[in-house]
């Protein structure tokens, strides 16, 4: 658990430090003390205008409106209350030193811990993206080596066909039976069977 930013009782008298410079109005207040702790602290409105109360129920503090904004402004009593401890601020400056300091190492842990996590995510990714790869090229060789052997088997079944017929046409033209219409026709068919092959390219 962090500690709070303020001891008790420090931020009101932090309060009148800033309000003796020059009258703020509350956001203003939020705003110079988030400036003072470098944007690592900024207080909540549920943190300030509750304190600005009480000091102005005290008579430390006046507040004016200027349209629809309050405008705080020490008064004579709350310089005496800030002249009488003065010698506090001291120590409250050191102590917000502390805060800042301690702030900023819990920013730069949690910057830490988040780059950790998202190198770990871009490890893990990488790796997942490298199996993927790996299944890819597995799956490109296997259709690659599949395709090679289907390449071989179509090389073997053409020059069987080929054989084949080129044996029974050379039989049946010794007995003259070969037309040129055999020929039209084989050429007529190849053709077919040529279109069809090509076409399962193309489904693919």
């Amino acid at each position: 658990m962090t500690p709070p930013v303020f001891a008790h009782g420090s931020l009101r008298l932090y309060l009148l430090a800033l309000l003796e410079e020059r009258p703020r109005h509350g956001y203003e207040l939020i705003q110079a003390l988030s400036e003072r702790f470098g944007g690592t602290y900024s207080p909540s409105a549920g943190t300030i205008y509750p304190r600005l109360a009480k000091l102005e129920e005290e008579g430390l503090v006046t507040k004016t409106s200027d349209g629809r904004k309050s405008i705080y402004e020490i008064t004579d009593a709350g310089r005496a209350e800030l002249d009488a401890r003065r010698h506090e601020l001291d120590d409250i400056e050191n102590d917000v030193t502390d805060s800042v300091r301690r702030l900023a190492q819990d920013v730069r842990q949690n910057v830490d811990d988040a780059m950790r996590s998202l190198r770990a995510e871009l490890a893990s990714a990488a790796r997942e993206a490298k199996r993927s790869a790996t299944s890819v090229r597995s799956e490109t060789i296997n259709l690659h080596a599949d395709s090679n052997r289907a390449v071989h088997e179509a090389d073997v079944v053409l020059n069987e066909f080929r054989q084949q017929l080129r044996t029974e046409l050379r039989r049946q033209a010794s007995r003259g039976r070969v037309a040129p219409a055999t020929v039209d026709l084989l050429r007529a068919r190849l053709a077919e069977v040529r279109a069809e092959v090509l076409g399962t390219f193309a489904e693919r």
